[in-house]
């Protein structure tokens, strides 16, 4: 047929007269060659299209597929239409109105819209009879993807980055979802991403494969064409079967919230022990996700002893996997032992220790380094420090004590990341005392607090004595922070004025010392038990 028609006449009217005849909606898929991909039958009300995966989006704006089908009582362009050409991103759609001898009556097309400030996603034109119906479709589609591809790139995005849709589905009130929106938008800005816009659905029954409702997901879909979104980011963990079910349904790149702390502390782990406690997080993740595409078998080894059925790529995927866990592990083993013999060593020479504990981007850091004279690396942002800071503090009364940070809390920590840094949060076993530090100026200050209490209870740490401290009450009116101090019966500081933490100095060593004898008494009788196992604290939660 010529590729400069929607339809030609001649197949128009074979349509029509066949789906007269046998009542059903017929459609065809045509590309943009004029070549007939799919020949759909439907019922008298609907069509179903099958797989198009051989004509995935890729960096295009248009499938390259136009959807042309019959209408048994010239109706025109319906709902479930308009949702399949944005879900679909189709180059058009198209309905013909079925007469009563059979012949096409009127002709409905719609196409996508480049993004607009009125917010709209297509155009629907008016119904015209189909004789009377004149459009030059290949011109008419390079002019269209041209502007969609020049609209995209106007998009503000600094520094290439990618950019993303946020997505909530859960039961929870719709102000607890908004803030933990909140959060998870601030942990993909510190990842290097943009977000673009957030969707929030509360239902009492989350879709088993979806999350979302399938109207909810179409509806994400067409605000992410519109947008130039390049990924969709849950802020629920998902199973792997609903990753791949929301990928092949959108075709977008699709993580949920774990993954995302796990790259965030791929991008900042530094030292050799971090990289390798973070690496092992991922792969103990990724390990139930591999999914049994291209199981082809692989390449049989020659010789005595190498011949036989082979395996599977999928077999050899996860085996590879499974051994650099196994190496991982055993370097872990060896990390473990060198932090074991260090703190043996600072337990001979009697030092108190204090450890700054609390949610992420509290500003522990930044007071480990008010405190010391120190120089942390230290920046407003999620999960800057992943590697333990132990520097020494010197009290008015000639005391020595080291004072350590170490990586911060959130909620739900992914089990992955609190079996991978077990052996660096033994670090804080060794505390004579807890300095739980809390920002101030957060939405949600309670929620913070339980958090952390919860993993420091995980690990057994909720023995150690704590001095909850608040930060960031500079980011306060005076009397605001005055009154939120009085409720929680705290002490408030920040770390950025200098002059606030005299009075936290002076507390923490007056908690000090009336914990240092006690808690040294348990630990010394702890180092006195039996050696521990070889491979202490490394295994999978």
């Amino acid at each position: 047929m010529p590729v400069d028609k929607v339809i030609t006449p001649e197949l128009a009217r074979a349509c029509t007269e066949l789906s007269r005849e046998i009542r059903c909606q017929i459609g065809l898929l045509i590309t943009r060659r004029g070549v007939i991909e799919q020949v759909i039958v439907g019922n008298g009300r609907e069509l179903v299209i099958s797989d198009l995966s051989r004509f995935r989006l890729g960096r295009r704006s248009l499938r390259g597929l136009r959807l042309v089908h019959t209408h048994l009582h010239n109706e025109p362009l319906s709902h479930d239409d308009l949702t399949d050409l944005a879900l679909l991103r189709l180059d058009l759609i198209a309905a013909i109105g079925v007469r009563a001898d059979g012949l096409p009556a009127d002709i409905s097309v719609a196409h996508l819209l480049p993004p607009n400030p009125q917010g709209l996603v297509y155009e629907v034109l008016p119904p015209r009879p189909f004789h009377a119906f004149q459009l030059e479709c290949d011109k008419f589609l390079d002019a269209l993807e041209s502007e969609m591809v020049r609209a995209t790139s106007t998009h503000v995005v600094r520094d290439a980055q990618e950019t993303a849709i946020l997505v909530s589905a859960s039961a929870r009130s719709r102000g607890e979802q908004e803030e933990r929106l909140e959060e998870l938008a601030e942990l993909v800005r510190s990842d290097g991403m943009t977000v673009l816009e957030t969707v929030v659905q509360r239902a009492q029954e989350i879709h088993p494969k979806y999350l979302l409702g399938s109207g909810k997901l179409k509806e994400v879909v067409i605000k992410a064409l519109h947008r130039g979104a390049d990924l969709l980011i849950f802020d629920q963990d998902l199973t792997p079967a609903q990753v791949r079910a929301i990928a092949e349904m959108t075709e977008m790149k699709v993580i949920d919230r774990t993954q995302l702390i796990l790259d965030i502390f791929a991008r900042r782990a530094h030292s050799r022990e971090g990289k390798i406690q973070v690496e092992l997080a991922q792969l103990r993740y990724l390990l139930p996700r591999l999914s049994g595409r291209g199981t082809a078998m692989s390449r049989l080894g020659g010789g005595i002893g190498g011949r036989g059925p082979g395996e599977t790529k999928l077999e050899t995927d996860r085996r590879r996997v499974r051994d650099r866990i196994a190496h991982l592990e055993r370097e872990h083993v060896a990390f473990a032992r060198h932090c074991d013999q260090r703190r043996a060593r600072r337990f001979r020479h009697r030092v108190p220790v204090i450890s700054i504990v609390g949610y992420t981007n509290a500003g522990k850091s930044t007071l480990l380094n008010a405190l010391t004279e120190s120089h942390v690396p230290a920046q407003d942002r999620p999960f800057e420090t992943l590697d333990t800071s132990s520097r020494r503090l010197r009290f008015p009364r000639h005391r020595e004590v080291i004072i350590t940070d170490t990586v911060g809390f959130i909620r739900d920590l992914p089990k992955t990341l609190v079996g991978a840094f077990r052996t660096t949060l033994e670090e804080l076993r060794d505390a004579d005392l807890l300095l739980h530090l809390v920002d101030a100026s957060s939405r949600d200050i309670e929620g913070q607090i339980k958090a952390v209490e919860a993993v420091l209870s995980d690990l057994e740490l909720d023995r150690i004595p704590r001095l909850l401290v608040f930060n960031k009450c500079d980011r306060l009116p005076a009397d605001e922070a005055e009154a939120l101090c009085r409720r929680y019966q705290v002490l408030g500081i920040s770390a950025l004025h200098p002059a606030t933490l005299v009075p936290l100095t002076t507390l923490l060593e007056q908690a000090l010392s009336e914990s240092f004898s006690r808690h040294r008494a348990a630990q010394a009788e702890s180092f006195d038990q039996a050696a521990r196992p070889v491979g202490y604290g490394i295994g999978v939660p």
